[in-house]
């Protein structure tokens, strides 16, 4: 019998290692984002490229975790239109005789939550109403301001996520990498090109070493790093709090908590004109965007980062040192979260006080998991809660809706990310994967008739 007709089992050799051959690549997919490769060619024959082997693009648009994003966003805000609907003084009026005339009641709740999104989109995007240019597109500037920190600060957190670290501190590395950027800024005198870089370098330096404590702990003594930031924040907003308090950092004359005013020669110029409070610190956030970018998709130690984050037990016994990469993303996280403080310091606030963080370190949790811990993902949220943080005041103004509602926003969109299949049940989107087994499905149908 010659070999071709040799049989084990009803199936040739060859067939036999082909299938097996399949069986591995399938299971690797399923640990590679679900995207299968081609099988294996079998020895001694040949086997034409499949074009459905890998997803298509409607496949990936579809099952992708970037359009469950957008919609986890729609459905917050239409949960928000409802609550501003309800807190409605006319919508509850209208309420009251709700079954005799049920119209009043719906344009009541319709006029309060369009009116109110509406105000939000003028105060953070464009305002039509207003007088000249300048002042039409002053609201997006003041968005893009508003997004810088969170921005650096979300890349932070999004880079620690990548490396399976959570990274709760940025915070109290922004607050750090504030501290040591203003004072740098407001004692020494020198040029500015070299006075605003000495401040950029201090502010890296300062949220590097903050970020660094946490990954050198986790690494050398196992040290949970939630626990570990979120004490780290207590002790940068008391140390920083205590410093105000202080003859080197409390302005001379004040019984004030605040330092003094930055030199002009550490401030960043503003970009668009004195008309605007947009600060070159925009353009130092969308290059830190790209710096993450390439550092986690063209560099060899993002591939480690990226490694010690999927599996820390094979990237160890593939010669990875999980202990150098926990040091060295928390050293990265840090050093962007403290070019936040350093926006805030030398771009937008220009001195240092105890509530020099605002709540952007908190923030940047929420915009690093609405960008799905990516680098332009984190930048787009940032924009999205830049605009939120920034439209608040003139919705609030405008509409006498509480600015409150913009945190339920925020709150409710963690919530429909944190539950993607939620999303994919409202919306009836396939899972990931789904249209890869409906072909594999009826190509074994196809095959058994």
């Amino acid at each position: 019998m010659s070999p071709e007709k040799s049989t084990t089992g009803g199936q040739t050799p060859d067939r036999a290692t082909s299938e097996a051959d399949e069986l591995r690549l399938e299971a690797a997919a399923e640990t590679a984002g679900g995207q299968l490769p081609p099988p294996a060619a079998a020895v001694g024959t040949t086997v034409a490229p499949s074009p459905d082997a890998s997803p298509g693009v409607l496949e990936r648009i579809v099952t992708g975790s970037g359009l469950v994003s957008l919609l986890a966003v729609l459905m917050a805000l239409v949960v928000g239109g409802i609550l501003i609907a309800l807190t409605d003084e006319d919508t509850t009026a209208a309420a009251g005789y709700l079954f005799n005339r049920p119209g009043d009641f719906f344009a009541a709740a319709w006029d309060a939550a369009a009116g109110a999104y509406y105000s939000l989109f003028q105060g953070s995007i464009v305002n039509f109403e207003a007088e000249s240019f300048t002042r039409a597109i002053y609201p997006l500037t003041q968005t893009l301001t508003t997004a810088t920190p969170l921005i650096c600060a979300g890349l932070g957190v999004a880079l620690a996520f990548r490396a399976g670290l959570f990274n709760i501190g940025a915070q109290g590395q922004i607050i750090i990498g504030a501290a040591l950027a203003a004072w740098v800024g407001f004692t020494w005198q020198l040029p500015m090109a070299l006075h605003l870089l000495l401040v950029i370098i201090a502010g890296l330096l300062g949220g590097a070493i903050w970020g660094g404590i946490a990954g050198l702990l986790k690494a050398r003594t196992g040290a949970h790093e939630v626990i570990v930031t979120i004490m780290l924040n207590y002790v940068a907003i008391q140390l920083v709090a205590y410093l105000l308090t202080t003859p080197g950092f409390q302005r001379e004359g004040s019984n004030n908590p605040i330092s003094p005013q930055l030199n002009e020669s550490a401030m960043f110029p503003k970009l668009l004109g004195d008309s605007f409070r947009l600060h070159w610190g925009f353009v130092l956030a969308i290059a830190a965007t790209v710096f993450v970018w390439w550092l986690l998709n063209r560099s060899t130690v993002g591939f480690e980062l990226r490694a010690v984050g999927a599996n820390p037990d094979a990237a160890r016994n593939a010669g990875i040192s999980t202990t150098k990469g926990y040091v060295v993303v928390m050293v990265i996280a840090g050093a962007l979260s403290g070019l936040a403080g350093v926006s805030q310091v030398s771009g937008t606030e220009r001195v240092l006080t105890a509530d020099v963080a605002a709540s952007f370190g908190f923030d940047a949790i929420t915009v690093a998991l609405l960008g799905r811990s990516t680098p332009w993902g984190t930048f787009a949220a940032g924009l999205l809660f830049g605009a939120f943080r920034a439209g608040g005041v003139a919705m609030q103004t405008n509409t006498g809706t509480s600015i409150d509602i913009v945190l339920v926003v925020q709150s409710l969109i963690v919530l429909f990310i944190a539950a993607p299949p939620l999303v994919r049940s409202l919306f009836r989107i396939p899972p990931p994967g789904a249209f890869r087994t409906t072909r594999k499905s009826a190509e074994a149908a196809g095959g058994a008739a």
